[in-house]
């Protein structure tokens, strides 16, 4: 799946005021953390992950990473934060997108 750039910065707004709800630590991406954000993603479709100063791993590379296990799209990596975007199933939690 791949969005417009018109697309990544409506997400990128809506992002903007979230919070993580995830935590990344020195553990790194570990198969329970995949089928985690998997199951958020599909409740939320857009989740923003915090990544703690003691994993020694590149975001962006761990941004792909969970991207691809999880079919997800990242919208965007600044810093030590991730924002992932799934489109949902289910039509009355959908972020409509431009």
């Amino acid at each position: 799946m791949t969005i417009t750039s018109k697309q990544r910065a409506y997400l990128k707004g809506l992002a903007m005021t979230m919070d993580p709800i995830f935590q990344i630590g020195k553990s790194s991406v570990t198969p329970e953390l995949v089928a985690a954000i998997g199951e958020a993603l599909n409740a939320r479709e857009l989740i923003k992950i915090n990544v703690l100063q003691n994993c020694l791993d590149d975001p962006r590379e761990m941004a792909q990473l969970l991207a691809e296990r999880t079919r997800s799209v990242v919208v965007q990596v600044i810093g030590k934060k991730i924002v992932l975007y799934k489109e949902g199933k289910d039509d009355k939690k959908k972020i409509v997108l431009p």
